[in-house]
């Protein structure tokens, strides 16, 4: 009797397994991306440092990079059910700590603060991969354009006075990858994404030989945003 209770058990988890196997998913938002255009925010973080390059031995600058937030919009326009083209413009903000490791003197000879509010435009392409129930995901890339709010570039004063001077547009190129989950009223989408300056940000001291500046041959961003967006 102990023998075919056993039985019967293993029996009823089986038909038990069996059938929430085949329950049917209910998916959520099965029309949404057959729009042409859709919209949404995001809200996010970022963490941003630079590239250096020098044309000088023995020189070096150290970054200290404090989290940032982001906030912006979202404006898509369907090419295919995998292709769609966005645009993400919104604000970013980030502070930096220069320490220049190779000049000799006070803090306020060797430590610049490098603080920044951007306007952030990305022009991306999207590519979604199969869904999979009420999850889609997603590689993303392109190109954006940064307006410093907080450059000084046009600052006649540079480094010999204490300021480091940046450029106020900036160009970059992006990738990421994130997922599209989809919920009974809105879609989350988190993602997380580098970012990457492609020209020369930095704007150079008068002195040629300056200290802060000479030593350099490229400075750009580099920055790894993490965005949740809301659709």
């Amino acid at each position: 009797m102990k023998k075919l209770k056993n039985i019967c058990l293993c029996i009823s988890l089986l038909l038990c397994a069996n059938a929430f196997a085949q329950r049917e998913v209910v998916e959520y938002k099965t029309r949404f991306f057959k729009r042409k255009f859709h919209f949404g925010y995001y809200l996010g973080l970022n963490q941003k440092s630079f590239k250096i390059n020098y044309q000088k031995p023995n020189a070096f600058v150290k970054v200290d990079g404090k989290v940032g937030f982001n906030v912006g919009i979202i404006g898509g326009m369907r090419i295919n059910d995998h292709f769609s083209i966005r645009l993400e413009p919104g604000l970013s903000s980030n502070t930096k700590t220069l320490t220049f490791t190779h000049i000799e003197g006070s803090e306020r000879d060797r430590v610049r603060q490098v603080g920044g509010t951007y306007l952030h435009v990305p022009l991306l392409i999207k590519y979604n991969a199969l869904r999979l129930g009420n999850m889609r995901p997603y590689l993303i890339g392109g190109v954006s354009i940064d307006h410093n709010f907080s450059s000084n570039q046009d600052n006649p004063e540079d480094n010999s006075a204490g300021e480091f001077r940046m450029k106020k547009n900036n160009f970059m190129y992006e990738f990421g990858v994130g997922v599209d989950l989809y919920m009974p009223y809105f879609i989350f989408s988190p993602s997380i994404r580098g970012v990457f300056a492609i020209n020369n940000e930095l704007v150079r001291d008068q002195d040629p030989n300056s200290p802060w500046t000479g030593p350099i041959d490229y400075f750009g961003t580099r920055g790894i945003f993490i965005n949740f967006a809301f659709h």
